[in-house]
């Protein structure tokens, strides 16, 4: 990262994902996975009309909208008109890419929206919770987090209880960078998609606490996993919470 936002660099980050391969799946030509699209129809404008077509026909259309997606970037006159062109499930694999070349500022603020954007970032397949974690450290909290955030993370006892729901899909994954205050809150992502999930349990120096988000009023913290204690089962009871091993 440097102090000020390398445009050009940014913008060859982002021409290089346009030009990736387009993968179909199950649900293909509807739905593809790319960087820039999440559907193979795609719509362009053209001498003032509206042209759609399908960039998995042929390569002639793959290209033409390529071409077009290519000069909609070059004229982008900030990295967050660029941003905003990703695909919301690369939003991080895009700031992987773009990292060294963005401000501390820019870094910091994009990191947020995309950790917000992406559905599941636990399990980003294209960055690591290794790469996760070396984001938020590096990031400058004034910009990664509001100043209500941060006003709630500093009010926080010196050592803190904190609460994961799984499920069925991701019930190998409870060591993540992703916790909640609220033991609720974690119980609502154990049982949404009507699974019998679980509620997981665990205690976490304040000072290791590396963000505190509240933006989906989720009452989220970012940890590294490294620095947890005391993992376990957590049961909600009349009385209040009591541990199950």
């Amino acid at each position: 990262m440097r102090y000020k936002t390398d445009l050009k660099a940014v913008q060859s980050v982002a021409k290089s994902l346009l030009y990736t391969t387009v993968h179909e799946t199950d649900f293909s030509p509807m739905v593809v996975q790319h960087p820039f699209t999440s559907s193979s129809f795609v719509a362009i404008k053209r001498n003032g009309e509206m042209d759609m077509f399908s960039i998995l026909e042929n390569k002639e259309n793959l290209h033409k909208w390529q071409d077009f997606m290519s000069k909609q970037i070059s004229d982008t006159e900030n990295v967050y008109q660029i941003f905003m062109m990703v695909n919301k499930p690369y939003a991080l694999t895009f700031l992987k890419f773009a990292s060294e070349s963005l401000s501390f500022e820019d870094f910091s603020k994009i990191l947020n929206d995309a950790w917000v954007m992406s559905e599941n970032p636990n399990c980003d397949a294209n960055v690591s919770k290794d790469e996760l974690v070396k984001f938020f450290k590096a990031a400058d909290p004034e910009h990664l987090m509001t100043p209500e955030e941060r006003k709630r993370l500093n009010e926080l006892e010196d050592t803190v209880t904190i609460y994961r729901g799984v499920t069925s899909y991701n019930a190998d994954n409870v060591y993540a960078l992703s916790w909640s205050l609220e033991y609720e809150k974690a119980d609502w992502f154990a049982h949404r998609f009507n699974e019998d999930g679980t509620v997981y349990r665990a205690r976490i120096d304040k000072k290791n606490i590396l963000a505190f988000f509240n933006g989906r009023s989720e009452a989220e913290v970012i940890v590294d996993p490294k620095d947890l204690t005391e993992v376990m089962e957590a049961e909600y009871m009349s009385q209040g919470f009591t541990q199950t091993m």
